[in-house]
Protein backbone atom coordinates (compact mmCIF):
# COMPACT_ATOMS: atom_id res chain seq x y z
CA UNK A 1 0.00 0.00 0.00
CA UNK A 2 1.28 3.46 -0.87
CA UNK A 3 0.19 6.90 0.26
CA UNK A 4 0.77 9.68 -2.26
CA UNK A 5 0.14 12.68 -0.02
CA UNK A 6 -0.39 13.62 3.57
CA UNK A 7 -3.97 14.32 4.51
CA UNK A 8 -4.76 18.00 4.26
CA UNK A 9 -8.54 17.99 3.91
CA UNK A 10 -11.41 15.96 5.26
CA UNK A 11 -11.41 13.69 2.18
CA UNK A 12 -9.32 10.58 1.83
CA UNK A 13 -9.30 8.44 -1.32
CA UNK A 14 -8.56 4.72 -1.33
CA UNK A 15 -7.75 3.38 -4.80
CA UNK A 16 -8.26 -0.38 -4.91
CA UNK A 17 -6.23 -1.77 -7.81
CA UNK A 18 -7.97 -4.92 -9.00
CA UNK A 19 -6.31 -5.87 -12.28
CA UNK A 20 -4.50 -9.09 -13.11
CA UNK A 21 -1.50 -7.03 -14.24
CA UNK A 22 0.25 -4.04 -12.75
CA UNK A 23 0.52 -0.68 -14.50
CA UNK A 24 -2.34 -1.63 -16.79
CA UNK A 25 -4.63 0.68 -18.73
CA UNK A 26 -7.17 0.99 -15.92
CA UNK A 27 -4.51 1.97 -13.40
CA UNK A 28 -3.12 4.53 -15.87
CA UNK A 29 -6.55 6.12 -16.20
CA UNK A 30 -7.15 6.07 -12.44
CA UNK A 31 -3.83 7.78 -11.77
CA UNK A 32 -4.64 10.42 -14.38
CA UNK A 33 -7.87 11.17 -12.53
CA UNK A 34 -6.15 11.12 -9.13
CA UNK A 35 -3.66 13.74 -10.32
CA UNK A 36 -6.54 16.20 -10.57
CA UNK A 37 -7.41 15.96 -6.88
CA UNK A 38 -6.34 18.88 -4.67
CA UNK A 39 -2.82 18.46 -3.34
CA UNK A 40 -4.00 18.16 0.25
CA UNK A 41 -6.33 15.21 -0.39
CA UNK A 42 -4.92 11.89 0.84
CA UNK A 43 -4.60 9.23 -1.85
CA UNK A 44 -3.80 5.67 -0.82
CA UNK A 45 -3.19 2.92 -3.35
CA UNK A 46 -3.61 -0.76 -2.57
CA UNK A 47 -2.91 -3.54 -5.07
CA UNK A 48 -5.06 -6.56 -4.34
CA UNK A 49 -2.49 -8.80 -6.02
CA UNK A 50 0.05 -7.85 -3.35
CA UNK A 51 -2.18 -8.39 -0.31
CA UNK A 52 -3.01 -11.94 0.78
CA UNK A 53 -6.78 -12.21 0.93
CA UNK A 54 -8.45 -15.57 1.27
CA UNK A 55 -11.51 -16.45 -0.75
CA UNK A 56 -14.67 -15.31 0.98
CA UNK A 57 -16.54 -17.95 2.96
CA UNK A 58 -20.12 -17.32 3.99
CA UNK A 59 -20.23 -18.02 7.71
CA UNK A 60 -23.45 -16.24 8.56
CA UNK A 61 -25.02 -19.36 10.03
CA UNK A 62 -21.91 -20.85 11.59
CA UNK A 63 -21.16 -20.70 15.26
CA UNK A 64 -18.23 -18.70 16.59
CA UNK A 65 -16.13 -16.11 14.78
CA UNK A 66 -13.55 -16.24 12.00
CA UNK A 67 -9.94 -15.17 12.47
CA UNK A 68 -8.97 -12.05 10.53
CA UNK A 69 -5.74 -12.39 8.56
CA UNK A 70 -3.14 -9.64 8.23
CA UNK A 71 -4.09 -8.81 4.65
CA UNK A 72 -7.77 -8.62 5.48
CA UNK A 73 -7.10 -6.44 8.52
CA UNK A 74 -5.03 -4.07 6.37
CA UNK A 75 -7.82 -3.75 3.81
CA UNK A 76 -10.50 -3.27 6.45
CA UNK A 77 -8.50 -0.53 8.17
CA UNK A 78 -7.79 1.23 4.88
CA UNK A 79 -11.42 1.00 3.77
CA UNK A 80 -12.77 2.44 7.01
CA UNK A 81 -10.22 5.26 6.87
CA UNK A 82 -11.38 6.42 3.43
CA UNK A 83 -14.15 8.85 2.64
CA UNK A 84 -13.97 7.77 -1.02
CA UNK A 85 -13.34 4.21 -2.22
CA UNK A 86 -12.39 3.79 -5.89
CA UNK A 87 -12.64 0.34 -7.48
CA UNK A 88 -10.01 0.31 -10.23
CA UNK A 89 -10.93 -2.74 -12.28
CA UNK A 90 -10.72 -3.63 -15.96
CA UNK A 91 -13.92 -4.92 -17.49
CA UNK A 92 -13.68 -8.71 -17.19
CA UNK A 93 -16.66 -10.60 -18.61
CA UNK A 94 -18.69 -7.40 -18.42
CA UNK A 95 -18.30 -6.78 -14.72
CA UNK A 96 -15.59 -6.27 -12.10
CA UNK A 97 -12.53 -8.52 -11.92
CA UNK A 98 -12.25 -11.54 -9.64
CA UNK A 99 -9.93 -9.53 -7.38
CA UNK A 100 -12.47 -6.72 -7.02
CA UNK A 101 -15.30 -9.18 -6.44
CA UNK A 102 -13.35 -10.94 -3.68
CA UNK A 103 -12.73 -7.58 -2.00
CA UNK A 104 -16.42 -6.66 -2.17
CA UNK A 105 -17.40 -10.12 -0.94
CA UNK A 106 -15.37 -9.44 2.19
CA UNK A 107 -17.60 -6.44 2.83
CA UNK A 108 -20.27 -9.05 3.63
CA UNK A 109 -17.95 -10.53 6.22
CA UNK A 110 -17.08 -7.14 7.69
CA UNK A 111 -20.79 -6.40 8.12
CA UNK A 112 -20.83 -9.13 10.75
CA UNK A 113 -17.42 -8.55 12.27
CA UNK A 114 -17.92 -7.75 15.97
CA UNK A 115 -17.02 -4.16 16.76
CA UNK A 116 -16.46 -3.08 13.16
CA UNK A 117 -19.83 -1.31 12.69
CA UNK A 118 -18.94 -1.51 9.03
CA UNK A 119 -22.24 -0.54 7.43
CA UNK A 120 -22.89 2.33 9.81
CA UNK A 121 -19.40 3.71 9.35
CA UNK A 122 -19.46 3.43 5.55
CA UNK A 123 -22.86 5.10 5.18
CA UNK A 124 -22.58 8.49 3.50
CA UNK A 125 -19.17 7.81 2.02
CA UNK A 126 -18.66 7.56 -1.73
CA UNK A 127 -17.96 4.62 -4.02
CA UNK A 128 -16.44 5.23 -7.47
CA UNK A 129 -15.35 3.02 -10.35
CA UNK A 130 -12.67 3.29 -13.02
CA UNK A 131 -12.48 0.82 -15.90
CA UNK A 132 -10.87 0.41 -19.30
CA UNK A 133 -12.27 -2.01 -21.85
CA UNK A 134 -11.76 -3.09 -25.44
CA UNK A 135 -15.27 -1.96 -26.41
CA UNK A 136 -16.04 1.63 -27.32
CA UNK A 137 -19.72 1.11 -26.48
CA UNK A 138 -19.92 1.96 -22.79
CA UNK A 139 -23.28 0.26 -22.32
CA UNK A 140 -21.56 -3.14 -22.39
CA UNK A 141 -20.27 -2.25 -18.91
CA UNK A 142 -23.78 -1.87 -17.46
CA UNK A 143 -23.17 -4.99 -15.37
CA UNK A 144 -20.22 -3.35 -13.64
CA UNK A 145 -22.16 -0.15 -13.06
CA UNK A 146 -25.05 -2.13 -11.56
CA UNK A 147 -22.70 -4.07 -9.27
CA UNK A 148 -21.10 -0.93 -7.89
CA UNK A 149 -24.27 1.15 -7.70
CA UNK A 150 -26.26 -1.53 -5.88
CA UNK A 151 -23.38 -2.25 -3.52
CA UNK A 152 -23.28 1.44 -2.64
CA UNK A 153 -27.07 1.53 -2.29
CA UNK A 154 -27.07 -1.37 0.17
CA UNK A 155 -24.40 0.37 2.24
CA UNK A 156 -26.26 3.71 2.01
CA UNK A 157 -23.20 5.19 0.34
CA UNK A 158 -23.00 7.71 -2.43
CA UNK A 159 -22.10 6.54 -5.94
CA UNK A 160 -19.96 8.73 -8.18
CA UNK A 161 -20.32 6.57 -11.26
CA UNK A 162 -17.70 4.91 -13.44
CA UNK A 163 -14.94 6.58 -15.44
CA UNK A 164 -14.70 4.71 -18.75
CA UNK A 165 -11.71 4.34 -21.02
CA UNK A 166 -10.92 2.37 -24.15
CA UNK A 167 -7.86 0.19 -24.62
CA UNK A 168 -6.55 -3.34 -24.81
CA UNK A 169 -2.84 -3.32 -25.56
CA UNK A 170 -0.55 -2.04 -22.77
CA UNK A 171 -0.75 1.74 -22.48
CA UNK A 172 -3.39 2.09 -25.19
CA UNK A 173 -5.70 4.14 -22.99
CA UNK A 174 -3.28 7.04 -23.39
CA UNK A 175 -4.67 7.37 -26.92
CA UNK A 176 -8.21 7.81 -25.61
CA UNK A 177 -8.41 11.59 -25.53
CA UNK A 178 -12.04 11.55 -24.40
CA UNK A 179 -11.29 9.40 -21.35
CA UNK A 180 -8.30 11.51 -20.35
CA UNK A 181 -10.38 14.66 -20.67
CA UNK A 182 -13.15 13.22 -18.48
CA UNK A 183 -10.54 12.14 -15.95
CA UNK A 184 -9.72 15.79 -15.30
CA UNK A 185 -13.06 16.45 -13.64
CA UNK A 186 -14.32 12.97 -12.71
CA UNK A 187 -13.74 13.24 -8.96
CA UNK A 188 -14.97 16.83 -8.84
CA UNK A 189 -18.58 16.08 -9.67
CA UNK A 190 -21.36 15.56 -7.15
CA UNK A 191 -22.00 11.98 -6.11
CA UNK A 192 -25.67 11.39 -5.22
CA UNK A 193 -26.82 8.94 -2.60
CA UNK A 194 -27.01 5.57 -4.36
CA UNK A 195 -30.37 3.90 -4.68
CA UNK A 196 -31.63 0.60 -6.01
CA UNK A 197 -33.56 0.73 -9.32
CA UNK A 198 -36.79 -0.15 -7.51
CA UNK A 199 -36.46 2.69 -5.01
CA UNK A 200 -38.41 5.88 -5.75
CA UNK A 201 -36.57 9.04 -6.61
CA UNK A 202 -36.90 11.50 -3.73
CA UNK A 203 -37.12 15.12 -4.78
CA UNK A 204 -35.09 17.02 -2.19
CA UNK A 205 -35.65 20.77 -2.30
Amino acid sequence: MTNDTAAGTDRSFLFVLASSRSDGNTEILARAAAEQLPSGVSRRWVDLNRIPLADFQDGRHDEGTWPVGDGEEELLTATLAATDVVIVSPLYWYTVSAQAKRYLDHWSRWLRLPGADFRARMAGRTLWGVTVMAHTEEEVADGMVTTLNNSAAYMRMRFGGVLFGNGSAPGQVRDDARALERAKTFFHRDAPLARFPHEPVVDVK
